[in-house]
């Protein structure tokens, strides 16, 4: 295996020889682990590898630079990966069970993805079970015919493909299919529907350009079909587009959860190329590099993108399409995320924090009835770092809608205490209340403040003035809240906040989206966020109150002083 092409790309990777994103080296580290045979559960199928390896010496380029050659000298790195670890990560229990359902790739544009799709599928087409579906689906018919244009030259140009099979041609190339003679495994393009993609039985599907479908569908009618395969395997491949809302970027997040360790799900497998740095694109190298995994090992390619991007910075109006066709980034949305989960995860503490005797301020964010509400409090220590505790509530009667919406575990997050449900089909606002109330008695603190943003919670912030707490209007405005998202943010990554492990926390400062208002404030954009943001919300609205007290106090030692 240590001499796979899939493994010393993965090696190169994590040891920083080839540049490639976070993302990927996440994945990279994963399949070094199960590699080395060092998972316990899942391992590579070395002989499923020398099958596809002996496949792939029969296939032979049909164009480009390398045409002529044999697909297994032409494939890079980064497609050994995907093929590898997708198709031959098995469980050590059944070999014949494979770990992966779902592969999803982002990748710039000409970057070889309809080929990786076709060798794919002609890979397939002879590992397969017999009388196996393959389906293809992309916006338009066009676009998923591109796919079987790809298999048909491959073969047109491989001798061991051509030729007779007891009698019959090994493959059958029609109009609207491709079937293997020897396995009887067809392959079918389809046509975009929002509606007539059901009844199908794939056994394998990919899914081209997702970041241009309007809908998820033709993604659900696809999953949905394969309910009774036993190695259900659906391909999800694109590059950005000028949306931020749209399919891929749905599947893209998800992603990035399982990646970050904030959701479990062993069956999806991510190789996401998108620049780690979004800004300075103009003279930035990395960002190519972190997009066209293809350019670095072709000059011809890597010299081409360099003078698209001189294009870029000289004629605006080809600014968006270089972007969001060649770095991955969505010009149009220039909202970016907030903190790195990774650093937020390195704060987290399993040790429960001792809250006695400490003045703390609390955030509050109250929604509609029927959705999520947070109440964060926190405070310095003595080594000045920042404490936090976040807390989550929700409509009782609406986990398991919100479990399959948010594809997260509410249960698990009530049980380990994060979350408490409340209410019936919307919250019931007097359980946050008494919860504020009780903290004092709970953690044995002193509340020296409560900051709220006024919407929706007027009539619990009445209470709890009637109570004697102190309560702050803090009006949701980037002029305001931009310093404690920029404290915030500065603490995490100096490794100066401590929190309690919290998961359902780190999911929503993963989902947290920034952007710049006129005077390059940072704030939090809560419409262009990707999912449920509350508690970061309730924890910036706590550390104003923090950081106003701050001030507060110099300027009353600085008036002593004078």
């Amino acid at each position: 295996m240590r001499n796979n092409k899939a493994y010393k790309y993965a090696c190169d990777v994590v040891a920083g020889k080839i540049p490639a994103p976070r993302y990927v080296k996440k994945q990279c580290k994963e399949f070094i682990h199960i590699a080395n045979g060092q998972d316990p559960k899942y391992m590579i199928d070395g002989h499923k590898v020398a099958v596809i390896e002996k496949l792939l010496k029969l296939l032979i380029m049909p164009k480009g630079l390398k045409a002529g050659q044999t697909v297994y000298n032409c494939l890079l790195g980064f497609q050994w990966l995907m093929i590898v670890a997708v198709l031959c990560t098995v469980h050590r229990e059944n070999k014949k069970k494979r770990r992966y359902e779902t592969a999803v790739l982002e990748i710039a544009r000409k970057n070889g993805k309809t080929f990786l799709v076709a060798v794919l599928f002609l890979v397939l087409f002879f590992i397969e079970p017999r009388l196996s579906k393959f389906y293809s689906v992309a916006p338009d018919g066009q676009l998923s015919r591109e796919v079987k244009t790809a298999i048909q030259d491959i073969i047109s140009m491989s001798p061991a493909l051509n030729g007779l099979y007891q009698g019959k041609q090994k493959f059958k190339l029609l109009r609207d299919s491709i079937t293997c003679n020897l396995t009887n495994n067809s392959y079918y393009p389809l046509n975009f529907s929002t509606s007539r993609l059901d009844g199908k039985l794939p056994a394998v599907w990919v899914a081209d350009e997702v970041g241009a479908l309007t809908s998820p569908y033709p993604l659900d009618a696809m999953r949905s079909g394969q309910l009774t395969i036993l190695n259900k395997l659906g391909f999800i491949i694109s590059t950005k587009y000028p949306t931020a809302s749209n399919p891929f970027e749905t599947e893209l997040d998800y992603a990035k959860k399982i990646l970050d360790g904030t959701i479990k799900n062993d069956t999806v497998f991510g190789l996401l190329y998108e620049p780690d740095r979004t800004r300075s694109w103009a003279d930035n190298d990395d960002i190519l590099r972190h997009s066209n995994p293809l350019a670095l090992e072709i000059q011809e390619v890597w010299d081409d993108l360099i003078k698209k991007r001189k294009e870029a910075v000289e004629v605006p109006a080809r600014r968006e399409n270089f972007l969001c066709k060649h770095c991955n980034i969505i010009a149009q949305n220039t909202a970016e995320s907030y903190i790195n989960v990774s650093k937020l995860q390195a704060c987290r503490t399993d040790t429960p924090i001792n809250w006695a005797g400490r003045q703390v301020y609390v955030g509050l964010d109250l929604s509609m009835s029927n959705d999520n509400t947070a109440v964060t409090f926190l405070t310095y220590d003595e080594y000045g770092k920042l404490l936090i505790k976040p807390m989550c509530f929700i409509p009782a009667d609406r986990i398991a809608e919100k479990n399959a919406l948010e594809k997260i575990n509410y249960n698990q997050f009530i049980q380990a205490g994060n979350c408490i449900p409340c209410g019936g089909s919307v919250i019931d606002y007097s359980t946050v209340e008494e919860y504020i109330l009780g903290l004092e008695k709970q953690y044995n603190v002193k509340i020296a403040g409560v900051g709220y943003d006024r919407y929706n919670a007027l009539s619990s912030v009445v209470k709890l003035e009637k109570a004697g707490l102190q309560c702050v209007e803090i009006r949701q405005h980037s002029s305001i809240l931009h310093a404690p998202t920029k404290l915030l943010k500065e603490l995490v990554e100096q490794g100066k906040i401590i929190y309690e492990t919290n998961p359902l926390y780190e999911i929503n400062f993963q989902n947290c989206r920034c952007q710049y208002d006129s005077n390059m404030n940072r704030y939090i954009n809560k419409k262009k966020s990707n999912g449920k943001i509350d508690m970061v919300i309730a924890t910036l609205n706590a550390l104003y109150l923090a950081q106003q007290n701050e001030i507060n106090q110099a300027s009353q030692d600085w008036a002593v002083q004078t």
